[in-house]
């Protein structure tokens, strides 16, 4: 059986930018539905290294998750103030990648989530392969940081960020080439990357057998799991475009999971966390109930 946590930024940003949802409430909950984890996003007011900077601080949040049952399955770092493709230098992202590392590595945390931090639209200041360098270089450095911490990075692609077509997602992995660096596979993203092809820059690049041939494509490069629904679009930003993958509750989207679901338990993601996303989903807090009774009844079957 897999042990099932919930992201916490789907309480603390897009609807509940404003009002996030206190964080002890967030955990009473959790333990309420019979959650085994939570995944930290360290933002806007949630536990990060900066409201936390000392061990002791951190051995006292680790209490209170010990007082509620509740463990760390993963960090999603800050680091979208910081500059990744659209810089030589480099040297402030992998400063606040560190900080986090070492955060993650004091509580216990596995793995670290990183994405490209630029939207698509990146390209036309930066052409592709000086993109693809910095990006390639600059998580070689970051993977190898984690790796004497003891953690993994995960890439979490999306349609919102450069580099979101499937054959970009092989060559980045490739040729970072470090054995605790992989992908994430949100089972949303990977609707709107290989299915819908939102937001790619130039021709789209989908594929005919949808997920189930992108998730073969990327066996053996899998080292995180979300599991949502998606209803073939994308969260909308202020001004109404397409920003990245809305993440509807499951059952309000098209996805089969009894197709995908047996495809990624067969990936050998080195821990046994699943994930649900419900990132800038109206209503999130009275959907994660609901989410749960589902996703148990996916770990019943496959798990």
């Amino acid at each position: 059986m897999k042990r099932i946590s919930i992201g916490s930024w789907n309480f603390n940003i897009g609807p509940y930018a404003e009002n996030p949802v206190p964080f002890d409430e967030v955990l009473q909950r959790l333990q309420a539905l019979n959650f085994d984890g939570i995944e930290l996003g360290g933002f806007n007011g949630y536990p990060n290294p900066d409201n936390h900077p000392t061990k002791a601080d951190r051995d006292a949040l680790l209490e209170k998750m010990k007082a509620h049952n509740l463990g760390f399955s993963g960090l999603a770092a800050d680091l979208w103030g910081e500059h990744l493709i659209d810089t030589n230098d480099q040297s402030a992202y992998l400063d606040a990648f560190t900080k986090n590392a070492d955060f993650a590595r004091d509580l216990g945390i596995g793995g670290i989530r990183v994405d490209t931090v630029q939207p698509p639209t990146i390209f036309d200041q930066v052409d592709y392969d000086t993109a693809f360098n910095r990006v390639v270089d600059t998580w070689k450095t970051a993977a190898d940081i984690a790796a004497e911490r003891g953690l993994y990075v995960t890439w979490e692609f999306e349609p919102g960020f450069a580099f979101n077509k499937p054959s970009d997602i092989v060559k980045i992995h490739d040729a970072v080439g470090k054995s605790n660096f992989g992908i994430m596979y949100d089972t949303c993203h990977g609707q709107m990357v290989a299915v819908v092809g939102a937001r790619q820059p130039g021709e789209k690049e989908t594929l005919p057998g949808g997920q189930v041939e992108f998730i073969n494509m990327l066996s053996g490069r899998i080292n995180h799991i979300h599991l949502i629904d998606s209803d073939n679009t994308c969260h909308k930003d202020a001004d109404g475009n397409d920003e990245t993958s809305a993440h509807p509750p499951f059952g309000a989207g098209v996805l089969n999971f009894d197709e995908l679901v047996p495809l990624l338990v067969k990936e050998d993601v080195g821990h046994d966390w699943w994930t649900i996303d419900l990132c800038f989903w109206d209503d999130a807090w009275r959907f994660t109930e609901t989410c749960k009774t589902y996703i148990d009844e996916l770990n019943q079957k496959y798990g």
